[in-house]
């Protein structure tokens, strides 16, 4: 087992859209900063996010051509996510930002890493 992704593309298009979000989290459109709120996330940490998720993006990007990077990312994705639902749960902040978006991300990084790779 080489861990390369297969089909390639659904890893690109995991890391556009990770990517999409980082650069969108620079300077937080309202739905972001509604969110990290309602998490209760401190704004002084907003930025260590954004170096996450490019830092995702990137490995999602670079792992299409060296096996093993592409999967710990994309597993590291995941677990994001995973933690984003469980601060939703935790404070019950449960409205649409935790269904469309939080939920929404956890889905698609989850089919990527199954597809890919079983």
């Amino acid at each position: 087992m080489l861990l390369l992704p297969d089909p390639w593309w659904l890893t690109a298009l995991l890391a556009a859209v990770v990517l999409g979000d980082a650069v969108m989290s620079i300077r937080p459109p309202r739905f972001i900063r509604d969110c990290l709120n309602g998490v209760r996330f401190p704004r002084e940490w907003w930025w260590a996010l954004v170096v996450i998720k490019l830092l995702a993006a990137g490995g999602l990007a670079v792992g299409v051509w060296i096996p093993g990077i592409a999967f710990a990312a994309n597993v590291g994705v995941v677990c994001y996510f995973i933690a984003a639902a469980y601060a939703h749960v935790r404070v019950r902040f449960v409205g649409s930002e935790f269904w469309v978006n939080c939920l929404g991300m956890l889905t698609l990084a989850s089919v990527v890493l199954l597809v890919s790779y079983l």
